[in-house]
């Protein structure tokens, strides 16, 4: 068996591997197609995972979070344009999108009046940006809620089968 890291601020890929119990050598068993000495280079930042990498590793370690750890934080275009989403459980997530959507509700108003000319003023700026904010906040509270289903169909938690069923009507 191999030995236990001491080394602090792991990466995702690491914590997660360890959390399993899972050396390199039963990882990359486990992976396929990823070799042990790859899987330790990648751990230790000396190498970016490619995109089939991290594809691999969320789906055989039932991690889909890995995805958006790799696009917002280590892929030139997703740290542009991809939110980092944190784990939640339902009950928060579902409590912060009504926060949010009653933020919105207010707003509304506002922001057609903001539209209706389709240019935005000095005066409309402050509010325009308030209100992109909370779309903002909207827009991550969904894909924390996609981050939280993916989980749980991983885990066999939610009917795979019946899920995509039901998604498809």
């Amino acid at each position: 068996m191999g030995r236990t890291s001491t080394k602090e601020n792991k990466t995702s890929y690491q914590l997660i591997r360890e959390e399993l119990g899972l050396t390199r050598e039963k990882a990359s068993e486990l992976l396929e197609t990823i070799a042990p000495e790859r899987i330790e280079k990648i751990e230790n930042e000396r190498t970016v995972p490619r995109p089939d990498e991290v594809l691999t590793m969320a789906e055989k370690y039932k991690r889909p979070s890995l995805c958006n750890y790799y696009c917002s934080r280590q892929c030139p275009i997703g740290e542009q344009y991809v939110p980092q989403v944190p784990m939640r459980e339902l009950s928060a997530i579902v409590l912060e999108m009504l926060a949010s959507l009653n933020a919105m509700n207010k707003e509304k108003e506002r922001l057609i009046e903001i539209a209706a000319d389709g240019h935005i003023s000095n005066d409309e700026i402050d509010d325009f940006i308030h209100i992109r904010k909370e779309l903002e906040r909207i827009s991550v509270t969904v894909e924390t809620l996609q981050l939280w289903t993916e989980r749980m169909l991983a885990n066999g938690q939610i009917d795979a089968e019946i899920y995509k069923e039901k998604m498809a009507e």
